[in-house]
């Protein structure tokens, strides 16, 4: 379906997602800096021209939500990008200037071509395997496991889903109709409607059950449990 939105009149600026409780724009270096201060979980989301913009901000706002200081970096040569169904975001930063930064989380939005997107930028697919090398929680949704992931060797023979789609692209099938897949360090899941749910597992994996509740409670998912 397309979108009847002018993309030039639904521009989100990336350092603006926050709680509903509060609104005000907080710069992602200042964001950083309280970050380091206060022992936040620090995360990074990449994303390019045909990301699904539901993905990225559902994922961006439910981590900030927790607590996590999240830095939106693009992939493109501009901050601003232009999201599957043309709605823009403006990252915080460029992908270039994440490559010496180290986080508790990466985690991929998905979309097309915005899981190809990812897949062709050389200094994301470096903070990636960096990420997993060293044991630390990676995520990807909808098509970014098997575009990106499965493409470059990042995923391998894990459990893993994807988007339908897709699924015939992953080796293993395992849990390939299952909504969420958490396997180690690597989480993913299939698309715009599980979102919510790939997200909150991530704020489980980074805080905890109890930290889940407090911020699925007040999104009126309370009873949900990943």
């Amino acid at each position: 379906m397309t979108a009847s939105c002018n993309p030039r009149s639904a521009v989100l600026r990336a350092g603006s997602f926050a709680a509903l409780s509060s609104f005000r724009l907080r710069p992602a270096a200042r964001t950083l800096v309280t970050a380091m201060a206060q022992g936040q979980k620090k995360v990074l989301v990449p994303i390019g021209n045909g990301t699904e913009e539901m993905e990225a901000v559902i994922t961006i706002d439910v981590l900030r939500r927790a607590g996590a200081s999240v830095t939106v970096a693009s992939v493109e040569n501009d901050l601003q990008v232009t999201c599957s169904r043309g709605v823009g975001i403006v990252a915080d930063q460029l992908i270039s200037d994440a490559v010496k930064q180290q986080y508790d989380l990466i985690a991929c939005p998905g979309g097309m071509p915005g899981a190809e997107r990812l897949r062709d930028s050389e200094a994301l697919e470096q903070i990636i395997k960096q990420q997993q090398a060293s044991g630390r929680l990676y995520a990807a949704i909808c098509a970014t496991p098997a575009v990106f992931f499965k493409s470059k060797g990042i995923l391998q023979d894990q459990k893993a889903t994807t988007h339908p789609a897709f699924a015939d692209k992953l080796s293993n099938q395992d849990a390939v109709a299952e909504r969420v897949v958490v396997d180690g360090k690597l989480t993913t899941s299939r698309g715009p409607g599980t979102a919510f749910e790939f997200a909150l597992s991530l704020v489980k994996q980074l805080y905890g059950e109890k930290k889940l509740e407090e911020i699925a409670g007040p999104m009126v998912m309370y009873d949900y449990k990943v």
